[in-house]
């Protein structure tokens, strides 16, 4: 049984706050789908020809997170996490990752994105967003990292589901 310890987000609150809320929902729903589980279930695949994973998962979140905030409002150029590239896809391979190698680089870029967040003056922040090629807003960025989380997490329903038959938020 997996402990439910989400904060659930406000019915109501201002644009940022409501923002904030259901992206840190989105971040406790992923944990949640993880917890209790070894780095051996953490891997386990879906099914051919996917490779995709909880774990992966984990690693994919890390890289997004990182591209979304870090590379856009702070540092342009900063690489990835597991590719030399910018490449989503090479996250998905946890065949000999951890569940402490990518949590703990998820979580790291979970605590910087939070803090550029904080920081900001407001939702209308500029950055620049290298893939693109062009300045995107904060809240823009807010949006499509929590629209990544809820697909994700979708795949995470899944994914745990497949594991130990765990269902539900």
């Amino acid at each position: 049984m997996v402990s439910d310890n989400r904060i659930g987000p406000p019915n109501f609150g201002s644009e940022r706050d409501m923002l904030r809320a259901f992206l840190d929902f989105h971040r406790a729903t992923l944990a949640m789908k993880c917890e209790g589980l070894t780095d051996e279930e953490l891997r386990q695949q879906s099914m051919p020809p996917s490779t995709l994973s909880l774990l992966g998962l984990v690693r994919h979140m890390a890289e997004v997170e990182r591209a979304w905030f870090r590379r856009v409002f702070e540092d342009n150029d900063a690489p990835m996490v597991w590719s030399d590239k910018i490449d989503f896809q090479a996250a998905y391979d946890a065949s000999a990752s951890t569940r402490a190698e990518a949590f703990a680089a998820w979580e790291a870029e979970v605590e910087n994105s939070r803090r550029i967040e904080q920081k900001a003056e407001s939702l209308d922040l500029a950055g620049f967003q290298p893939r693109w090629d062009e300045e995107v807003s904060l809240r823009m960025v807010m949006v499509h990292v929590l629209l990544e989380y809820g697909r994700h997490n979708g795949h995470a329903d899944f994914l745990r589901e497949g594991i130990d038959g765990t269902v539900g938020a």
